[in-house]
Order: C-alpha cells, then sequence, then structure tokens
C-alpha cells in the first residue's frame, strides 16, 4: 500500500490551547476534510471508506482501505470525544481523525514543539473572572506558514498571527539551521 503524504502548511490549522497575561500556547491539528483529501489522493476515493458504530455507548469510526495486492478491505478502528459546539457531528468527526492518525495521516503532529507566542506577538483581552482574578482570552488568527519534516517530525516550524500581520513563533531544530 502506497504511504501518506506528510501535512503541508496548507493542511494544518492551529487552534489557541492557554491564555495568560505573558502570551498563549497553540495547538497544531488537522481537520476532517483534510484526512479525506489525502486518502483520495494516496488511495483514491473509490478505495476506501468509513462506518461509524456504537460501542458501550461510545462512537467509533472504521476507516477501510482496500489493498489491492491482498485483495481485501483492511480497517483500522479508533473513538471520538464530543465537541463543545456540536456534540454528535463532533464525536463523529474526532472520531474519523483519530482511525486517520492510526492509518498514520498527520502523525507527525504528535512531534509538535510546545508552541508559546509571546504577549508582543498576540493582542489580548482583560477580563475579570468570577472570583475577582484577571482572565485573559484572545481572537487572533495564526496560521503555519511552513513546515519541515524528516523522518516523520517536525523539525522546522513558522507560525503567522495573521491578526497582526507578523511572525509569532519559529523554530528549527536540523542541525544546520538551514
Amino acid at each position: 500500500m502506497k504511504p501518506f503524504r506528510f501535512l503541508t502548511a496548507e493542511d494544518i490549522e492551529c487552534r489557541v490551547n492557554t491564555v495568560s497575561e505573558k502570551g498563549c500556547s497553540l495547538l497544531l491539528y488537522k481537520d476532517a476534510r483534510c484526512d479525506m483529501k489525502i486518502l483520495d489522493e494516496t488511495v483514491g476515493a473509490e478505495n476506501w471508506k468509513r462506518s461509524h458504530e456504537l460501542i458501550n455507548g461510545n462512537l467509533f469510526c472504521n476507516v477501510s482501505i482496500y489493498d489491492e495486492s491482498k485483495k481485501e478491505w483492511v480497517t483500522k478502528q479508533d473513538v471520538g470525544t464530543e465537541s463543545y459546539t456540536e456534540k454528535e457531528k463532533g464525536q463523529a468527526s474526532d472520531a474519523f481523525k483519530r482511525a486517520c492518525f492510526n492509518w498514520g495521516i498527520g502523525r507527525e503532529l504528535y512531534t509538535a514543539p510546545f508552541i508559546w507566542i509571546k504577549a508582543d506577538s498576540v493582542t489580548l483581552k482583560e477580563s475579570q473572572g468570577q472570583n475577582g482574578k484577571s482572565r485573559y482570552t484572545t481572537y487572533d488568527k495564526f496560521r503555519v506558514t511552513q513546515i519541515i519534516i524528516e523522518d516523520g517530525e517536525i523539525k522546522a516550524l513558522a507560525i503567522k498571527n495573521d491578526s497582526m500581520n507578523k511572525m509569532a513563533f519559529q523554530t528549527d531544530k536540523r542541525k544546520n539551521g538551514a
């Protein structure tokens, strides 16, 4: 079976994880459309399928790919968690993305460095929490502008804060930094 390609900068989304007066941390993720696109590119739209099933009250997704050499469908499965916005749809989408990770799609995201955006590279909004302490949030939009993956590991990464139109994060773990 042909291996799946690594994710590109355009495939990866950024989500704000934690926010403080010192800045914010980001998480990298892929969405279900990215997985569908890579499955279509790699094995062909007619050579993969997905199905969902409830097991002990949990929604699982099966992603099956037709193996031409074995003349059979090979399936990998994983469970999803509910999202805060759309309970059932979020759970189905999460299960699908996790099953695709099992196939190796986007597995390099597990090697992402800790991404900290300093306060001077993010617009922070302060409000008072219920306990009277300051609470911070941001509505800035971040985008991966460059990613270099070698041997399944993220070696270099650049993220831009599109809301401020400035580079917010850069790292390069390669020996020569080129």
